[in-house]
């Protein structure tokens, strides 16, 4: 094989996988840095100090993440969007629909659970102007952090592994080789949250799974994205617990945690904890029955392996 054959796929006209997948943090890092970073320090400068301040430069550092790999997918992988798992019709919404339902659900079960048991205590409950200013921009920030992420993490990550390995090996293989590299990515990359430790990581990998399950059972992003979504602002914005190891400091409800760190995650959240890991495995389980219940078969979806590339439109 020629050197040029070992980096360049003539048939899809595009970088083989490995060398998208090397690209991919290079340029989310760049457009991260060029946009994120600029108008970051705009808003910084504009606005005065304060929750929503923060909570907008976060949005705006999120949304360039989401950006890099939007930039990865169309003029390296060069796919379509509709490829990207955001192929928006009304079976990706009512899908979306189960996600942030499910999400919502298996976090409201972590917090009763934490109180029937005394794990968890409630501390304050308010809904003041300024607690739903916080809590609105929280859900801004959590819309902004689940598409970006999963765009990146599943979209990208995950997508460019099962196709990368679709013509060596079954479609089953692939798509799991996929769930399970872009999972432990999504661990690692939590790693640098505050509190975390192996406990969280692991936790957080299982998360990814989770999260992937959704996708390769579906072929479309909706499901991970809704669960994404209503998970994290569910978590930090209605019952007050930390999200990945941050504390935002806003939420209706206030709580803290009384239980042994290894059930509540401690100041992770309770991602890291055992009653976070039951939410998950639970959240597979949803995910397994609604993907039958809905298509009438529960398999892993080709259409992740195989490409719809924009030359091709």
């Amino acid at each position: 094989m020629s050197p040029r054959r070992l980096v360049w796929n003539d048939t899809e006209r595009r970088p083989r996988a490995p060398v998208r997948l090397l690209f991919t943090p290079v340029v989310v890092v760049l457009v991260a840095l060029v946009v994120g970073l600029g108008i970051a320090q705009t808003v910084s400068s504009l606005l005065a100090t304060s929750t929503f301040t923060s909570v907008t430069v976060n949005v705006v550092s999120a949304g360039s993440t989401g950006l890099g790999g939007l930039v990865v997918a169309r003029y390296i992988d060069r796919r379509t969007v509709t490829d990207l798992g955001f192929g928006l019709d009304r079976d990706w919404v009512i899908d979306l629909g189960f996600g942030l339902v499910l999400g919502a659900a298996l976090m409201a079960a972590i917090f009763l659970v934490g109180l029937a048991t005394d794990w968890i205590a409630v501390v304050d409950v308010g809904f003041g102007a300024d607690r739903l200013t916080g809590v609105a921009s929280l859900l801004a920030l959590f819309i902004v952090v689940g598409i970006s992420e999963e765009l990146l993490l599943r979209g990208v990550v995950l997508t460019d592994i099962a196709e990368g390995l679709r013509w060596r090996v079954s479609v089953r293989t692939a798509a799991t080789v996929g769930l399970v590299v872009s999972a432990a990515v999504f661990g690692l990359i939590h790693l640098m949250n505050p509190n975390s430790s192996l406990a969280s990581t692991l936790s957080i990998t299982l998360a990814g799974i989770m999260l992937g399950l959704g996708y390769v059972l579906s072929g479309d992003l909706a499901i991970p994205t809704g669960i994404h979504i209503s998970w994290n602002f569910a978590q930090g914005g209605l019952f007050g617990f930390s999200v990945s190891g941050l504390d935002f400091g806003t939420s209706l409800v206030e709580t803290t945690e009384q239980g042994p760190d290894v059930v509540t995650g401690g100041a992770f959240g309770p991602e890291a904890g055992l009653l976070g890991v039951g939410a998950i495995i639970v959240g597979m389980a949803c995910i397994a029955w609604y993907v039958r219940a809905r298509y009438g078969e529960l398999r892993f979806d080709p259409g992740v392996t195989v490409p719809e590339l924009r030359w091709e439109e």
